[in-house]
């Protein structure tokens, strides 16, 4: 059994910065890649940023350059810090893990339940 936990998510102000955190708990045997997504009023789930158990990372081109991905191995935990926040960062950020539970078992993806991230204007 495998959860993910978000926290960090909260309103700020255009210009300001937060820091998204995710803890993944349960049968964990090994993490191939965690990262975050986002989904926005009105529109598609997007790419936020991911990074890999090798430590190679992923960014959305509207991410670049304003957000930092990174992660603790030790306590399969990933972390986003954005920066000169958007009104258009506006979103619910969702936790994703690509994962195997077992030795013997293939790697699946599992999600959070999604931290809501609102940047005033």
């Amino acid at each position: 059994q495998v959860q993910l936990v978000e926290s960090g998510g909260g309103l700020v102000q255009a210009g300001g910065s937060l820091r998204l955190s995710c803890a993944a708990s349960g049968s964990i045997f090994s993490i191939n890649a965690m990262g975050w997504y986002r989904q926005a009023p009105g529109k598609q789930r997007e790419l936020v940023a991911i990074i890999t158990s090798g430590g190679s990372t992923n960014y959305a081109v509207s991410m670049k350059g304003r957000s930092t991905i990174s992660r603790d191995n030790a306590k399969n935990t990933v972390y986003l810090q954005m920066n000169s926040l958007k009104p258009e960062d506006t979103a619910v950020y969702y936790c994703n893990a690509v994962l195997r539970a077992t030795p013997q078992g293939y790697g699946m993806d599992y999600w959070g339940k999604g931290t809501l991230v609102t940047v005033s204007s």
